[in-house]
C-alpha cells in the first residue's frame, strides 16, 4: 500500500485526473459587484435560510459545545447506513452525485454505442462488473497468467523485473484506500520538488496491506488486534483462492510486511518535505539502494531511458531495496500472489470479494456491510473511466450559473485572503511580496477541466471485469509516464467533477473545485450569502489557505520548494502553528485517544484562515449593508452555522480511531470547533468567560 505522501502534494479538503486549462484569476481579482450585490429584503423573504434549524439543538449553548447546537438533532436521529462506516454533509452531497450518476449510467448502459466510443467504454465496463455470475463462473481463470508469472521467479533479477512490471502510478491518493499494494514502490508524477519546471516520476514507499507502518509496530492493543485478523485474513484469502498450503505462505506472508512497515519512513518524515526533495540519478539507485536489479526494474517499468528521479521516500527505498536480496523468493512470491488477489478482489469470485471487506470493510472501517454492486461499480467507472463519466456528468447536471457563481465567490475570497496578507503587521516587506505574487498567480478551476482526457487506448470488454481492472492499470500507468520530461501542465486536474472533495496542489500553484462538491449541503444557490459564503466559502477559503499552511508555504509562485521566509517570520508562524497544535492536541474521542494536532496543523491552518477569509469576503458582499435577519438568525450566525453543519460527522468507531490515528485530517466535530479562534463568533452568539469553548483574545489563533 503506497504511503499516504501525496496529502502532501496534493492538499485534500477531506479526507474522501484529468487535463485542462484552467483560467488564471491572476489578472482579474477584482470582486465582481454585479453578482455579489446585496439581495433586496423582498428577495431575501423568499430565500431559504441554507441552515438546517431542525439539526440543531438550540437549548446547547454555543460558547459551550458549538457543535451540539448546529448538529445535536442531527447526531441523534441520523443512522449511519449499514454499508458506510461514516455519514455526514459529504455523504449528502455524494449520495445525490450518485443518483445522478446512476440515471446517468442506466441510460448510457441501454442505448447503443459507437466502438471505441467513451459511451461504448462505461457501458462495457459496467455490465462487465455487474455480471457477478460471469465472475464466479470465471473463477480464478482470469488472474491464472498473471499469478504463474510470480511462481516463475527463480533469481533476484527476476523477481526485481517482476516489481518493476507491477509498477502503477498513484493516481487517486486522496482515496479512502491507496492504490496498488503488490509492489514495493509506486510512482506518482508532477513537477519535482527540487526540479521547478520539471516533471519527474516520483518514487515513493509501499508493499503494505494495513494502511500504514504505525498498524505493524504500534503496541496498542486495538493495532495488534487489527494485525492479528489481517494475519488470519491473508490466510482466509489464499485458501479462497485455490493456494495451497495457505497458512505457511500467510505466516511469511505478514513476517515479511513487518520488515517492509520498519523500513518505512515514518509519517512525520514523510510530511517533512525537507527530507523528500533529494533526486536520484540512475547511478544513483545502485550505490544508495543495493539489493534490487535496477537495470531489470526500471527496464520492466518503463523508465531504463528516464536520467533522474524524484526519490520521495529515498531512505525506505535503501531498506526496501535491501529486502530485496536479504529475503527468501519464497517470501517474495507469496506476498505477490497474496496482493495481486487483494488488490483485484472485487473483479474476483464472491468468495473472495466478501473476504476481502470482512477485513477491510468490517475490521478496518466498522462498516457492515458491503455496497451494492451497482453502486461499487459507479466508484470503480469513476476510477478507471473518471473523465469519461465526469464529462457527462458536468453537461448533465452543473449548469454554467452555478459555475459562475461559485467562480465569483473564489474570486472575492481569493482577494479577501490577498488583502488579510497585505495588512499582516508581523511580515516582512519581502516576505510578503512573495505571498501576495503566490495569491496573486494562483490557477483556480471550478467545475470541470477546459480539456478532457483521451480514452482511446483503453479496450474495455463487456465480458471481463478482470481484464479491464487490469487493463485500465496500464493505461493509466501510461498516461503517467507520458508527462515526464514535458514541461508541467499548471491547469491539470487531480480530481474528476463528479467527486465531492477539493484539493490545493502547490507543486502547481492552483485549486480545482469538483462540480460535486459545488451543491447542497456546501452550495445552494437559492439560499442566502451568510449560508453559502459560511459553507461552500469556508471550503473554498480552505484551499486557498492550504497554499499557506505548514506544508504549502513552503512553495512559492511557481510551486518551487523554496524558502521565501525571513527567520523572523516563520518564527512567528510557527508558533501560531504551535497553538493550534495544542488545541487540538485537547480533543480526545476516546479516553484513550487524543488528536494528534501536529499531524493535522495543515488542515487545521487551512480551515482557520480559510474560515477568516471567508468571513471577510462575505462582508464584502455586503458592500456596506446590514445582513437581513432571517429565520431569527443573523448573517454572522448563519455564517458560523452553516460553517458548523458542513461538518457534520458521525462515524462507526473503528473508523473513527483509524482516521485519528492515522490521517492528517481531524474528525469533523472538531473542525467546526474552528470558529474558537474567530472573534467574529464571540460577537456573534455572544461567548463569554467562563463558556467552555471560550478562548481569550490573545489565545486565539490567527494564521493570515
Amino acid at each position: 500500500m503506497t504511503d499516504r505522501l501525496i496529502p502532501a502534494l496534493l492538499l485534500s479538503t477531506t479526507v474522501l485526473a484529468g487535463l485542462t486549462a484552467c483560467g488564471d484569476n491572476s489578472q482579474d481579482n477584482t470582486a465582481k459587484t454585479s453578482d455579489t450585490a446585496p439581495k433586496t429584503e423582498a428577495v431575501v423573504a423568499q430565500m431559504p435560510i441554507g441552515i438546517n434549524v431542525a439539526a440543531m439543538t438550540a437549548t446547547v449553548k454555543p460558547g459551550d459545545d458549538f457543535y451540539a447546537y448546529a448538529n445535536g438533532e442531527w447526531m441523534k436521529t441520523t443512522e449511519i447506513p449499514a454499508d458506510r462506516s461514516s455519514t455526514g454533509a459529504f455523504l449528502v452531497a455524494f449520495q445525490e452525485t450518485e443518483k445522478h450518476k446512476t440515471s446517468l449510467i442506466a441510460e448510457l448502459v441501454k442505448a447503443e454505442h459507437a466502438t471505441g466510443s467513451d459511451a461504448a467504454r462505461i457501458a462495457n465496463f459496467y455490465k462487465a462488473y455487474t455480471d457477478t455470475a460471469a465472475i464466479d463462473a470465471a473463477g480464478m481463470k482470469p488472474a491464472e497468467a498473471d499469478l504463474a508469472r510470480y511462481e516463475t521467479i527463480a533469481s533476484k533479477q527476476d523477481l526485481s523485473a517482476v516489481l518493476g512490471q507491477n509498477l502503477r502510478a498513484d493516481v487517486d491518493p486522496l482515496n479512502a484506500t491507496d492504490f496498488y499494494t503488490e509492489n514495493l514502490f509506486g510512482i506518482f508524477v508532477t513537477q519535482g520538488l527540487a526540479t521547478p519546471g520539471e516533471v519527474l516520476p516520483y518514487f515513493l514507499q509501499g508493499g503494505l496491506g494495513l494502511p500504514e507502518r504505525e498498524y505493524y509496530l504500534s503496541a496498542d492493543p486495538k493495532m495488534v488486534e487489527i494485525r492479528t485478523a489481517y494475519r488470519a485474513y491473508i490466510e482466509a484469502l489464499l485458501k479462497d483462492a485455490g493456494i495451497s498450503d495457505a497458512a505457511t505462505r500467510a505466516d511469511r506472508i505478514f513476517a515479511l510486511e513487518h520488515k517492509i512497515a520498519s523500513a518505512h519512513a515514518s509519517r512525520a518524515d514523510s510530511e517533512d518535505f525537507t527530507k523528500a526533495a533529494a533526486v536520484w540519478s540512475r547511478a544513483d539507485f545502485d550505490a544508495k539502494a543495493p539489493g534490487i536489479d535496477w537495470t531489470a526494474f526500471l527496464g520492466a517499468a518503463q523508465l531504463s531511458e528516464q536520467p533522474k528521479f524524484a526519490a520521495y521516500h529515498g531512505a525506505a527505498m535503501t531498506g526496501l531495496s535491501a529486502l530485496v536480496a536479504s529475503e527468501p523468493l519464497d517470501a517474495w512470491k507469496d506476498w505477490l500472489v497474496f496482493h495481486h488477489i487483494n488488490s483485484h478482489a472485487d473483479v474476483l469470485p464472491s468468495t473472495i470479494d466478501n473476504t476481502a471487506f470482512a477485513f477491510n470493510g468490517t475490521k478496518l472501517s466498522g462498516t457492515p456491510e458491503q455496497r451494492s454492486r451497482d453502486k461499487r461499480a459507479l466508484a470503480a467507472l469513476d476510477e478507471y473511466l473518471g473523465d469519461a463519466v465526469g464529462q457527462a456528468y458536468a453537461e448533465q447536471y452543473f449548469p454554467a450559473s452555478a459555475k459562475a457563481e461559485v467562480s465569483t465567490m473564489v474570486d472575492n475570497i481569493v482577494l479577501a485572503f490577498g488583502k488579510r496578507v497585505a495588512a499582516l503587521d508581523w511580515m516582512d516587506p519581502a516576505t510578503k511580496k512573495e505571498a501576495l505574487a503566490k495569491v496573486n498567480t494562483m490557477a483556480v478551476g471550478v467545475g470541470y477541466p477546459e480539456k478532457w482526457r483521451n480514452y482511446d487506448a483503453y479496450t474495455v470488454s463487456p465480458t471481463n471485469a478482470y481484464a479491464n481492472a487490469i487493463n485500465g492499470e496500464k493505461v493509466e500507468y501510461a498516461h503517467q509516464l507520458a508527462k515526464i520530461g514535458k514541461p508541467m501542465d499548471k491547469g491539470e486536474w487531480w480530481m474528476t467533477p463528479q467527486v465531492v472533495n477539493a484539493v490545493n496542489l502547490p507543486v502547481q500553484n492552483a485549486l480545482n473545485f469538483p462540480a460535486g462538491i459545488l451543491q447542497p449541503p456546501f452550495f445552494d444557490a437559492k439560499a442566502d450569502a451568510a449560508y453559502n459564503y459560511g459553507a461552500i466559502g469556508a471550503v473554498i477559503g480552505h484551499e486557498i489557505s492550504h497554499s499557506f499552511d505548514n506544508n504549502g508555504a513552503a512553495f512559492d509562485s511557481t510551486g518551487a520548494m523554496r524558502n521565501w521566509w525571513t527567520p523572523a517570520d516563520f518564527a512567528q508562524f510557527a508558533k501560531q502553528g504551535e497553538a493550534l497544535a495544542k488545541q487540538f492536541d485537547a480533543y480526545a474521542p476516546f479516553p484513550d485517544l487524543h488528536v494528534n494536532g501536529k499531524l493535522t496543523l495543515g488542515e487545521n491552518i487551512a480551515d482557520v484562515a480559510g474560515l477568516a477569509a471567508a468571513y471577510d469576503a462575505y462582508h464584502a458582499s455586503l458592500q456596506g449593508k446590514e445582513a437581513p435577519v432571517i429565520g431569527g438568525f443573523t448573517g454572522d450566525q448563519r455564517f458560523f452555522i452553516g460553517f458548523a453543519q458542513t461538518w457534520a460527522t458521525k462515524m462507526r468507531d473503528e473508523a473513527l480511531r483509524a482516521r485519528v490515528a492515522t490521517d492528517g485530517h481531524a474528525p469533523g466535530m472538531y473542525r467546526a470547533l474552528t470558529v474558537r479562534n474567530l472573534d467574529a463568533w464571540y460577537t456573534a452568539f455572544d461567548v463569554q468567560p467562563g463558556d467552555k469553548l471560550y478562548l481569550a483574545p490573545e489565545d486565539r489563533v490567527k494564521i493570515w
